[in-house]
C-alpha cells in the first residue's frame, strides 16, 4: 500500500483515478481549496503558489491534475489568465514543496497535447518540437513549473493528455448526446485527427505512470490508433445505430465556440511511444471497442 496525494480530485479524470486508487489498495489523500473534512484531506492555496512540504509526509506519489477546464467558458482575456495560473501555480506548489522533503515523491504531473499545437498529418511523439497557439503556450509554462522537483532530482513524469472518451462528462459528454438524437457529424472538415483514450485508459496510464518511477519527462497518453474526427463521430454513431451525417460548419463553431474553436478544428496526429515502450496495455486499443463501451 502506497499514500498517494491527488489534486483535482473532484473532476472528471481526478474522481476515476481516486476510486481506482483506493480499489487496488492504496491510501489516497486528497488536496482540497475548501477546509479539510476528513484526514483523507489536505486544505491548501494553490494562488500562494507555496505548500508547507509537511503536507507531503509520508506521501510517495502525487497525480496531479488541478487546473481551469479549457473548454468551461468561453476564452476572455480574464479566462485564459485563470486556465494558466491554475496550472502553473499548483504544479510550481507541489514541485517546490517535493523539492524541499526528504523522502522520495514520485510526481506525475497533468499536461496536455495542447502542447504541439495544430499540426495537420504530421505524426507527434514526444520527441516532436511544440507548435504554437495559446494552448501550446500554456503547456509550454505548465511543464516548465515543474523545474523545482526536476531540478532536485525527483522522478516526474508529465502526463500529455489527450480527449478523453468518458460517459458522463469532459468534453464527449456534449457529442455524445447530440449522437444519441442521430444530431452529431463532423466538426469543419471533420478530416482533423484528434488524440482520443478512454477515460479507462486515462486512469490506467496515470497508475502505469506512478508505479513506474524509471519513466520519466513527457508522456503522451492518446490511444495507439489515431483517427480523425468524422471517424470516431461514425464510430460512435455505428454503436448508437444513428446516423452521424449533420456537419457543424467551421464559421458556426467560431461564433459558438469563440477562440477555442481553432483548437477544436485543430489536428494533432498523436504517436505515444513512451506508453507504448514502457509495455502498458489498453483495455480500449481500438475506435470500435471503445465507442462500444463508451455508448454501453
Amino acid at each position: 500500500m502506497k499514500r498517494i496525494a491527488v489534486t483535482g480530485s473532484s473532476g472528471l479524470i481526478g474522481t476515476a483515478v481516486v476510486a481506482a486508487l483506493r480499489e487496488r489498495g492504496d491510501d489516497v489523500v486528497r488536496f482540497v481549496r475548501r477546509p479539510a473534512q476528513g484526514r483523507d484531506e489536505v486544505q491548501w492555496d494553490p494562488t500562494s503558489r507555496t505548500l508547507d512540504p509537511r503536507a507531503l509526509d509520508g506521501v510517495d506519489g502525487i497525480v496531479h491534475l488541478a487546473g481551469a477546464g479549457v473548454g468551461d467558458k468561453r476564452w476572455s482575456p480574464a479566462y485564459k489568465r485563470e486556465i494558466l495560473a491554475s496550472r502553473t501555480d499548483t504544479t510550481h506548489a507541489l514541485a517546490t514543496a517535493i523539492a524541499q522533503v526528504q523522502h522520495p515523491v514520485r510526481f506525475v504531473s497533468g499536461s496536455a497535447v495542447g502542447y504541439y499545437g495544430n499540426r495537420g498529418d504530421e505524426p507527434l511523439t514526444e520527441a516532436s518540437a511544440p507548435g504554437e497557439g495559446f494552448l501550446t503556450d500554456v503547456v509550454l509554462a505548465w511543464e516548465a513549473s515543474a523545474a523545482p522537483a526536476v531540478d532536485a532530482g525527483a522522478s516526474v513524469a508529465l502526463a500529455r493528455t489527450g480527449i478523453v472518451l468518458a460517459r458522463q462528462g469532459g468534453a464527449m459528454e456534449r457529442l455524445l448526446q447530440l449522437a444519441r438524437f442521430g444530431l452529431a457529424g463532423p466538426l469543419g472538415s471533420g478530416k482533423q485527427y484528434w488524440p482520443w483514450i478512454t477515460l479507462d485508459d486515462e486512469v490506467g496510464a496515470l497508475l502505469h505512470l506512478l508505479d513506474r518511477d524509471d519513466i520519466t519527462g513527457p508522456v503522451n497518453l492518446s490511444a495507439p490508433e489515431p483517427a480523425r474526427q468524422r471517424d470516431i463521430v461514425s464510430a460512435i454513431g455505428r454503436a448508437l445505430n444513428r446516423p452521424t451525417i449533420l456537419p457543424a460548419p467551421s464559421p458556426a463553431l467560431r461564433i459558438v465556440l469563440g477562440e477555442f474553436a481553432t483548437e477544436i478544428l485543430g489536428s494533432q496526429r498523436i504517436v505515444g511511444e513512451v506508453l507504448a515502450a514502457s509495455g502498458y496495455e489498453f483495455t480500449h486499443p481500438d475506435l470500435e471497442g471503445a465507442a462500444r463501451w463508451l455508448v454501453s
